[in-house]
């Protein structure tokens, strides 16, 4: 099981910033680089509790595609999602949102197993750990952007 975690700050409110990060709309715009897009399930606007959406983006050279359901949700303070269908073994994505010192945190905390026992290990240890890190990290970059510049309109 790999797992890690990214912090970023946003000065914005907790609520426009958990909000903006279940934006089905805002995700496709943070993940172009891999030409990510919802095709099924909600494929636009807030994804709530229980619903799914399938992403299909490119990644390492081939389109892959991924179902993941909100297994878990408080307003405003935490969701997750799950993998129900896609690559890995097991993937989960835990989003905690908090606000500190006038600023609000959001905290990703990523959990997944790969397939194929040494060779996916192997594959983790050299390539894909760095880019589901750079991918999230690209991810809020966008997040934060548009989260503040929301605040400045």
């Amino acid at each position: 099981m790999t797992k890690f975690k990214v912090k970023t700050k946003i000065n914005a409110p907790q609520q426009i910033v958990f909000d903006i990060s279940r934006d089905i709309d805002v995700h496709q715009k943070s993940a172009s680089p891999t030409n990510e897009i919802a095709i099924a399930g909600v494929t636009s606007g807030l994804i709530n509790l229980h619903e799914t959406v399938t992403w299909r983006g490119k990644h390492f050279g081939f389109y892959l595609t991924h179902k993941s359901r909100i297994t878990a949700m408080n307003l405003y303070d935490y969701f997750v999602d799950e993998m129900e269908e896609g690559k890995f073994k097991s993937f989960k994505h835990e989003h905690f949102f908090s606000h500190e010192n006038g600023v609000t945190v959001m905290k990703d905390k990523i959990l997944y197993e790969t397939p194929f026992g040494f060779f996916g290990k192997l594959f983790d240890f050299l390539l894909l750990k760095r880019h589901m890190t750079n991918f999230v990290l690209a991810r809020n970059k966008v997040l934060k952007g548009l989260a503040e510049k929301k605040i400045d309109a």
